[in-house]
């Protein structure tokens, strides 16, 4: 029998049965989220089940909603299952003022460097990591630059002209 979102959806409600919630499939993708102190919980169930076998993470990141407050910080991981070829997204939620989530770093050694990568961008405290600092910006940077805290475009600038960027004036 091979693995179905349905079949991955109802063993999860099974073992967490209040804390694994907002369950969709965005493009037959499952995705899921829960309680930031569930994480690794989670992670572990997912990765030693022996039906499940969610033992390749694919990629962690995190995504900043500035207008969700106490969950302004998500941290998103993409799990494969090599054997049965599925993939899974799963999601925890903190606050910005405190965003402190376990390290996956002793479930998944690929985590070290993407956890360090969302540390960097974005401030996400990973508890327990081996080597959390800076990884691609430089160490006096006292923000976070893919946080929405910032515009896009130095609006003080003059030397732009807008026209060339496709905005205002009239388009031939």
């Amino acid at each position: 029998m091979s693995l179905t979102n349905e079949i991955i959806k109802q063993r999860l409600q099974e073992k967490f049965p209040d804390q694994v919630t907002a369950f969709e499939e965005p493009y037959g993708m499952l995705t899921f989220e829960a309680p930031k102190n569930h994480n690794l919980k989670v992670l572990q169930f997912l990765f030693d089940d022996g039906e499940l076998r969610f033992q390749f993470l694919t990629d962690l990141c995190a995504v900043h909603y500035p207008d969700q407050p106490g969950r302004e910080l998500a941290v998103v991981y993409h799990l494969h299952n090599l054997i049965d070829n599925v993939r899974i997204r799963f999601k925890v939620f903190t606050d910005i003022a405190s965003p402190d989530v376990y390290t996956a770093t002793s479930l998944y050694s690929t985590a070290n460097w993407m956890e360090r990568e969302t540390f960097d961008f974005y401030g996400v405290n990973f508890v327990g990591h081996p080597n959390l600092k800076r990884i691609l910006n430089v160490d006096e940077m006292d923000y976070f630059p893919l946080r929405k805290e910032f515009p896009l475009e130095d609006q003080t600038r003059r030397d732009k002209d807008d026209e060339m960027f496709g905005r205002g004036g009239s388009i031939n």
